[in-house]
């Protein structure tokens, strides 16, 4: 059934201070407002509609903003229940007209009722983050009549989801990756997670991390981030992988790896970030010790083995905000956030000027979609490299920072073969 929602938000008396905070945050985001810039004239968008699955924070707003400049009729809704911020989902709606479907701590019914409203947007182009609408819209393939483009995806947990569609020969339309462009995944991953990651934790528990042993289960661009931020914090780092070359990786960095079964026996603090399942699970919260605080910064709630916690567990209490107690026995572990996204959950994400280069590919991406869907086949793409570097090169002008250019003769020798020693 087609909602009849303009929009569902926690509180539009809200809108006034998001609206400062959405301004704020555009001032670190050059890149995005040179694009808005171009769209606002150009209007790639004009007549076509987008429904956005993403975390409602400031930085999305901007990008939101964005689209609409370029001619969108645009739906947000929230891409997990915890990360919302319901001032910015108030002033999308009052002060921008765009419709927002997001309340921050929202239950499961309600997170997919919003996800359905915006389904029922009737999208040409779809956004997401973790591919919740666009397998959404494939369940429901056949039963509505669709007249999508293209989508793009924001993070490696709906990459994995896509791919895995592919593979099954799923898909119904082209997807780009987002995530796989190097001004996202090597940033955004990287110092965007790193430093919300602790962020988060420090909000919610207000711990000193100097002289902790923090376990990072996962070394990929996200584990290489918050491992290299508690590091530069002082924690004792030790990474945990499935991974060979990762794992050596991290040993060259100069962490000490080991197995989860060994790191569960000594960590003080434990952050997943490997978009797997049950990668903490019951056998680990009975080797930890007393006091042991265990969290998540991978995209879904499932890294973390929550059911099983709750199982071996005699009560559970919450004792700070987003603090959640467990005892085993003679012991407490502290999980946080609900295992959900602890650097969204508790803290207000990755900053704004990460997410400028992000949200530039996204709406970059949406543009290239417009231009080339009829060229497109039902597969996973990635944004070309040529619009990565322009993104780069961008981003590298608004920070005052100029490089080098090959002269012609370093050009001739790159591409000769006769040259030698």
């Amino acid at each position: 059934m087609v909602t009849k929602l303009k929009y569902d938000v926690k509180d539009l008396s809200l809108a006034s201070v998001g609206k400062k905070r959405i301004e704020w945050a555009a001032k670190d985001m050059p890149v995005l407002k040179l694009i808005s810039e171009r769209f606002e004239k150009e209007k790639p968008f004009k007549g076509l509609k987008i429904s956005s699955c993403l975390h409602v924070t400031t930085e999305t707003a901007n990008l939101m903003i964005t689209l609409k400049k370029g001619g969108a009729d645009v739906a947000l809704c929230a891409s997990n229940p915890l990360s919302t911020q319901d001032d910015v989902a108030a002033s999308l709606v009052k002060d921008y007209g765009i419709k927002v479907f997001a309340i921050k701590g929202e239950d499961n019914k309600t997170y997919y009722s919003h996800i359905e409203a915006a389904i029922d947007h009737k999208p040409n182009i779809t956004m997401d983050d973790g591919a919740d609408v666009i397998s959404s819209i494939h369940k429901k393939w056949g039963s509505i009549d669709f007249n999508i483009m293209g989508g793009t995806e924001e993070t490696t947990t709906g990459v994995i989801r896509l791919r895995a569609m592919v593979k099954d020969k799923a898909l119904k339309y082209p997807v780009i990756a987002v995530n796989d462009s190097m001004t996202k995944h090597m940033f955004d991953n990287r110092y965007g997670t790193g430093q919300s990651t602790i962020d988060g934790i420090l909000r919610a528990t207000n711990i000193l991390l100097c002289g902790k042993k923090v376990v990072v289960c996962g070394y990929g661009w996200c584990g290489r981030g918050v491992s290299l931020r508690a590091k530069g914090l002082g924690a004792d780092v030790i990474v945990t992988e499935v991974d060979e070359v990762k794992a050596l990786e991290a040993v060259m960095d100069g962490y000490r790896v080991m197995s989860m079964d060994e790191a569960a026996k000594i960590g003080d603090v434990f952050i997943t970030v490997t978009g797997n399942i049950n990668v903490i699970d019951e056998r680990h919260f009975k080797n930890m010790k007393d006091g042991a605080i265990v969290c998540n910064s991978g995209h879904f709630n499932v890294e973390i083995n929550i059911p099983a916690l709750k199982k071996i567990s005699s009560s559970k209490k919450m004792v700070r905000d987003f603090v959640e107690e467990y005892k085993i026995g003679n012991k407490k572990i502290y999980l946080l956030a609900d295992g959900r996204l602890v650097n969204l959950s508790a803290a207000e994400g990755h900053p704004a000027s990460v997410m400028d280069m992000s949200f530039a590919n996204q709406s970059l991406a949406c543009e290239y979609i417009v231009k080339n869907h009829n060229k497109l086949e039902n597969k996973v793409y990635v944004i070309s490299e040529t619009i990565d570097r322009e993104i780069a090169k961008l981003k590298l002008k608004s920070m005052g920072i100029k490089i080098d250019k090959l002269t012609e003769e370093q050009k001739k020798y790159l591409a000769s073969w006769q040259e030698g020693t």
